[in-house]
């Protein structure tokens, strides 16, 4: 038999049972023996779905229709739930979707790690709509519709979902999206421009409009007067990362604020921010208090950013030192620490993954050590931290194997207890899963 037979998907719905969410949100149920993933699908319920792909250890599908909805399935706020790829989790209620995060560090941090926390976090949690500060919104003129496509990606598929809103992007930006779209339609390259990057502050929002064509005179000022109508600052991408200006106006800063700290920050478009504000606000706070940071202590920020831990720190500790790979980050984060009058801190740029060791900076020990790392984690960075002799480490993750896997290293070989962890709902709606772990070192290692 082909293998083109072989994956020949058939006509007719199937019937499952779903009984268990995977880590992107998709209801798991079993078809002809075999894990089938579900858009749509619930634990409890049994769903119509229509197979869209068959893989040798797996199928997909797409729910067309739920026959025995389960006790936490609720009507999705947004009517282009459906089509859209950005959200996943609309359909579910979303006490249960923090239950669901939960339970995937919970099972990462047993099945990868092989520890448990001796206690549990109360969830960071808050208003699960218009949060999103920070997004990559696809662009596509489509002749058939007669307009310029601006959203996310249609769910599973290539396109630009058809939306005229959106409820999780900031309230600068949620009702914008139809005009962005005639804006983009306007212009002499509206079928050249692939996306627009959108950030937001406390107190304003900024558009980066990429675009693979030289623009006229007469779309610049199209671009100025959308920009002064609704006081959105306009950045111009012809090319990669390092070609980015603002067109208008001639003076925007975006910042936030971190009102415990009496700490205000300010960030270009492109740097990186934590998406949700609201959250993380709870997350900084809920950091600094589990590191328990005495006046006297020395403390270490590793993957620092624009010191959006570290300056906090350095308001709590007595001396504070904040490392980044990105010198952009480090040198807002220099700024920041300035502006807000903060002497006790100090940036490097360094490449963490690299021989940490050999660096001037790391100099042990150091009492109490925060560590925000990408996706990746922090294997390289462990032996450090292990040497730092740290009596406290606070790890906050965006993915909860790679923490799972780092905190193996750190209890069975750094003499580290895993004294607590839980989740920060950052992404409402989504799968995606931020996390946060204390450990303290045990005191006969000290």
């Amino acid at each position: 038999m082909s293998a083109r037979r072989r994956r020949r998907l058939p006509v007719e719905p199937v019937t499952l049972a779903i009984t268990d969410l995977a880590h992107d949100g998709r209801g798991v149920g079993r078809h002809e023996d075999k894990a089938t993933f579900v858009h749509g699908g619930l634990p409890g319920e049994v769903v119509r779905a229509r197979l869209i792909a068959r893989n040798r250890r797996f199928d997909e599908a797409v729910c067309i229709a739920v026959e025995q909805p389960g006790t936490d399935r609720v009507e999705p706020r947004c009517r282009w739930f459906d089509d859209c790829g950005g959200c996943a989790l609309q359909h579910l209620d979303h006490a249960a979707q923090v239950r669901f995060k939960h339970k995937r560090l919970e099972d990462n941090l047993v099945r990868i790690g092989g520890v448990r926390p001796e206690s549990w976090q109360t969830p960071i949690t808050a208003e699960p709509w218009f949060y999103r500060r920070r997004s990559r919104l696809s662009v596509r003129l489509v002749q058939g519709k007669g307009r310029v496509l601006v959203g996310f990606r249609e769910r599973g598929g290539r396109f630009v979902a058809d939306v005229a809103d959106c409820a999780i992007l900031h309230p600068d930006l949620a009702d914008r999206l139809m005009d962005l779209s005639r804006l983009i339609g306007a212009l002499s390259v509206a079928d050249a421009v692939p996306q627009i990057e959108t950030a937001s502050g406390d107190h304003g929002s900024a558009i980066i409009i990429r675009h693979l064509r030289e623009l006229t005179e007469q779309d610049l000022e199209l671009l100025r007067d959308f920009s002064a109508e609704l006081g959105l600052a306009v950045y111009l991408q012809p090319k990669g990362p390092e070609t980015i200006w603002r067109l208008a106006p001639e003076q925007h800063q975006l910042s936030y604020e971190l009102p415990e700290f009496g700490l205000k920050l300010a960030f270009h478009p492109t740097q990186f921010v934590q998406v949700n504000a609201a959250v993380n606000r709870q997350l900084v706070s809920r950091a600094i208090e589990l590191l328990a940071l005495e006046a006297s202590d020395r403390a270490l920020d590793l993957f620092c950013g624009l010191g959006n831990f570290t300056l906090p720190l350095a308001t709590r500790a007595g001396v504070v030192t904040g490392i980044e790979g990105d010198a952009s980050l480090i040198a807002s984060a220099t700024a920041n620490a300035e502006d807000n009058g903060l002497k006790n801190v100090q940036f490097e740029v360094a490449d963490l993954a690299r021989e940490p060791d050999l660096q001037d900076w790391f100099s042990p020990p150091y009492d109490k050590v925060l560590i925000d790392p990408p996706r990746s984690g922090a294997l390289e960075i462990l032996p450090l931290i292990i040497a730092s002799r740290a009596r406290r480490v606070v790890y906050v993750s965006c993915n909860p194997a790679t923490l799972a896997r780092d905190a193996e290293v750190l209890v069975n070989q750094g003499s580290y207890r895993l004294l607590s962890a839980g989740i920060a709902d950052m992404f409402p709606h989504s799968a995606h899963v931020e996390s946060i772990a204390l450990f303290e070192r045990e005191a006969a290692a000290r």
